[in-house]
């Protein structure tokens, strides 16, 4: 309620409740007001949402006359009011907009006495950003309420990692902003009594005026994202993390016209020192400065030395804006240092390119007509190449920023021209600081249908692509996806499974929950695709085409939308009220901001020709031969450390055990000449088995120092690093790694496949025990073929049987046991007692395993390893053997 309403009006409740679903969320304004006077007044419905939201629906109470709405085509919602205006029984509604949020007021005179309630309907799709999701709501109730409330219930099917809700109210409401957080579920209520409200002690003014903001992200273990299938639909939330980020190359492009005199060049200032601070020593940059005419820092991109920044920095503050603006100009110059840097090879194929414009106006010199200007950068701009466009102020033509950044992979935000300018920029450019993804590809099988964008030009880390779409008719058990990219170690492939019943189980348990959020998030998605296609439509008839859709869909799914309108009616009385678009010449075409490195209207050349995908692991199959590991004889070690150690000449498997104690380090591979060490960190069992405490291998280290690559699988996670860049990898997803060295290759809580070059290849099992179980725990087994090729140098517990030594078996007999019959083994000077017995290999049976028939050495393979186990002892993971 508004603030000059008169206390003859009185506020009995007013109540925000928002019901967030895997970051859907519907959020209700409801107010019941009395009028205790006995003549009629005015009555001021003003609440203010998020631009991001589309309104669903609206209902007015009044005395028990209720007034419903119901979305329709904007110009027959028009006309319908019109016609009620008419016969002098319409009211108003007026839909303002400002910086990200829109005012919706609602104004009816009614009777002395009346009892009038409102409730206002919204829904949106919260957008990730800088590594969480954000709710706000805004509170002005005008009067004291005698009940007012707020309630924010989340639910996350993959857990929620944390969650705050600062006061941002006033120190007066401190402790009275409350958080209740389980492992998927949160609640966040604000309810203060009548007292607590008022503006001092004996006040009948409300001291609130302002938010509740509430910030909140999930839990994320699969690096291909979780798919959530509910009641027909889709969604794969897809934000992947522990990438490395790509080299970026950015043309900063400045508008230093007069209008920007002030505090608007003085924030800009501001912003573009930190920005600079912030580009890694990989990133590639330049400065465009542009009024009338076009000035260049430097023609051409330089590398993001501790120099260079510092001499971009000076020129940034020693400019004095004046004169006119020439936009086509300025990008078109800002495309050629990009282009011909491409042309002449100094981009790293692996890196992102893009622009960032800052502008406050139109243009006024050179070419001035938008259209024209729009044309020559989209016949100017690369495929690969983005521009984003941040607007300062209100004078700039917003619509337009937005058209030619969405034709250009790009976005356009919208800057509020104050103090707070300088931190509105930075934020932005935090948003594309970290790039970790280039052309990403996400793939479903044929039992879904009617997907949302599935290609993507850029992941930015703290981001979040979010894809939905619809179940055909026949639902399958499980879905399963598969999502490409390109990052900065090489081209990355993940295999996404999900159930498609268990999610609407979990759903019909809760009470705060929106069932159908899978269905409108779809809806959400597809018609804000839709409208930005719809801004770029290149004729009359592709524009009312996707404008039909877009009328389909929004009655369908009751959104406003700016293509349709909310007339809100009472059956009894013939009293209309029409919610139409924000008044806002200059706003943009869209309800809300388009996220960043998702809006891509053009399909790019590199996802035009894609073709759905053969499963993951046939893709891995045909990319790598791993027959010598996954079908052949190979050396390993499993289980207890058991080591199998295959001699292709004499055609014998040699088998022998090592317990050394949790904690230690043993070397299996170290060859210097080629640069190779692999090592295995030893755990130990929970606790003692028989006397015995078992231990084994938890963690493997794999080195190529030649190639600066290293790899460190663990139980839960496979790390690759090259370099600086670091790449994660998990067990729980089956993924692939394309890097220019290695492949690697993740089969689902089963195995990793490592090739490095063409003549080495590694497989490694994971062993998943009962979480519960008193005495086992989850351990490594590691299996390597005889025809890696290793120096003659190479040695290590497995490494030295790489060359193979001469061994001759003798003197076959009868043992203790009559089922382990014993031999002499004649090797290296050595006369061993060896007996015949079974070991266990488990790449096709990773439960019961395989047996495989070996010669047992005893002592801890004493006499056919070189020295005692304990000289085979390193420090750390990626230490050499010091050879004896």
């Amino acid at each position: 309620m508004e603030d000059h309403i008169e206390e003859q009006i009185t506020i009995h409740s007013y109540k925000v409740k928002s019901i967030i679903t895997s970051r859907f969320a519907e959020t209700v304004f409801s107010t019941k007001v009395v009028n205790k006077e006995s003549s009629a007044q005015n009555m001021v419905f003003n609440v203010q949402i998020p631009q991001g939201a589309y309104i669903s629906n609206f209902t007015m109470t009044v005395n028990d006359i209720t007034f419903v709405g119901s979305v329709q085509e904007k110009n027959e919602a028009r006309r319908l009011y019109a016609e009620a205006r008419a016969q002098g029984k319409a009211a108003g509604i007026i839909r303002t907009s400002a910086h990200e949020m829109e005012s919706f007021k609602a104004e009816v005179n009614v009777p002395g006495g009346s009892k009038v309630s409102f409730e206002l309907y919204c829904q949106e799709l919260l957008q990730r950003r800088l590594g969480r999701y954000e709710q706000t709501i805004i509170l002005h109730p005008g009067n004291l309420a005698k009940q007012l409330q707020v309630d924010v219930y989340i639910f996350e099917p993959e857990g929620i990692s944390h969650i705050e809700a600062p006061n941002m109210l006033g120190a007066q409401f401190d402790g009275l902003i409350r958080i209740t957080k389980g492992e998927n579920k949160a609640h966040v209520s604000f309810k203060p009594t009548l007292d607590q409200q008022r503006k001092c002690p004996n006040c009948s003014d409300s001291a609130i005026d302002g938010s509740i903001v509430v910030r909140y992200d999930v839990k994320r273990e699969l690096n291909g994202g979780s798919i959530q299938v509910s009641n027909g639909y889709f969604a794969h939330f897809f934000a992947p993390s522990n990438l490395p980020p790509l080299p970026k190359n950015i043309v900063f492009v400045i508008d230093v016209s007069g209008s920007m005199w002030g505090i608007k060049m003085k924030q800009t200032v501001e912003a573009m020192a930190t920005i600079l601070a912030d580009l890694r020593p990989e990133d590639q940059f330049t400065i465009i400065d542009f009024n009338h005419n076009i000035r260049f820092w430097n023609d051409h991109l330089v590398p993001a030395t501790p120099n260079q920044i510092a001499e971009a920095r000076k020129y940034v503050e020693k400019i004095q804006p004046n004169g006119g603006t020439n936009i086509n100009e300025a990008i078109l110059s800002a495309i050629y240092i990009l282009t011909e840097a491409n042309n002449l090879g100094l981009l790293d194929p692996r890196s992102v390119s893009f622009i960032i414009m800052v502008s406050d106006g139109d243009p006024t010199v050179g070419e001035i007509k938008l259209s024209n200007i729009q044309r020559n950068v989209r016949r100017q701009m690369q495929e690969d190449f983005s521009l984003f466009c941040l607007g300062i102020g209100f004078d700039v033509d917003y619509d337009f920023l937005e058209r030619i950044a969405l034709e250009n992979r790009g976005v356009a935000r919208r800057i509020q021209a104050n103090v707070n300018a300088s931190s509105q920029l930075t934020d932005f450019y935090e948003e594309v600081a970290t790039p970790l993804l280039r052309m990403v590809n996400v793939r479903y099988g044929d039992d879904v249908s009617e997907v949302t964008q599935d290609s993507f030009d850029k992941y930015f880390s703290g981001s979040e692509i979010i894809i939905a779409g619809r179940l055909k008719n026949k639902k399958p058990s499980t879905m399963t996806c598969r999502v490409s990219a390109s990052s900065a170690n090489g081209d990355l492939s993940f295999q996404v499974d999900s159930s498609t019943d268990e999610l609407d189980k979990i759903l019909a348990m809760q009470k705060y929950v929106l069932p159908d959020f899978t269905k409108q998030l779809w809806a959400y998605l597809t018609i804000n695709q839709l409208l930005a296609e719809r801004l770029l439509a290149q004729s009359a008839f592709e524009k009312r085409t996707i404008t039909s859709k877009i009328i389909a869909l929004a009655q369908d799914h009751q959104f406003v939308t700016p293509v349709t309108a909310m007339l809100v009616e009472s059956e009894e009385t013939g009293q209309r009220l029409l919610a139409d678009s924000p008044k806002n010449t200059r706003n943009g075409c869209c309800t809300g901001t388009p996220i960043i490195g998702k809006k891509s209207t053009t399909i790019p050349l590199w996802a035009k020709n894609v073709t759905t995908p053969q499963p993951l692991q046939e893709h891995i199959r045909s990319t790598i031969d791993t027959k010598p590991v996954l079908k052949t004889h190979v050396t390993s070690v499993e289980n207890d450390p058991h080591f199998i150690v295959h001699l292709p000449k004499s055609k014998q498997n040699v088998c022998f055990n090592i317990n050394p104690e949790p904690g230690k380090i043993l070397n299996l591979v170290s060859d210097p000449i080629k640069g190779i060490v692999i090592n295995g960190n030893i755990i130990g069992g929970k606790k003692t088995k028989n006397k015995k405490l078992n231990t084994y291998f938890g963690t493997f280290g794999l080195h190529f120092t030649n190639l600066n690559l290293s790899f460190e699988i663990s139980t839960e996670k496979i790390r690759l690093k090259d370099g600086k860049h670091k790449t994660v990898l998990w067990w729980s997803e089956s993924s692939h790694l394309i890097h220019a060295s290695a492949v690697v290759s993740v089969n689902k809580n089963a195995n990793v496949t490592i090739a490095v070059g063409e003549d080495m290849i590694f497989l490694i099992l994971l062993h998943r025990v009962w979480k519960n179980h008193p005495t086992n725990v989850d351990f490594l087994g590691f299996y390597a073929p005889p025809t890696n090729n290793f120096s003659t140098n190479v040695h290590g517990l497995i490494g030295q049987f790489i060359h193979e030594p001469e061994v001759n078996m003798y003197n076959i007999r009868q043992g203790v046991d009559p089922d382990k019959p014993q031999a002499t083994m004649e090797v290296k000077g050595h006369k061993i007692t060896v007996t015949r017995g079974l070991q266990k290999d488990y790449r096709t049976d990773t439960v019961n395993g395989t047996d495989v028939q070996c010669w047992f050495v005893h002592n801890s393979g004493k006499g056919f390893i070189d020295g005692h186990f304990k000289d085979y002892l390193v420090p750390h993971l990626h230490s050499f053997l010091k050879h004896p």
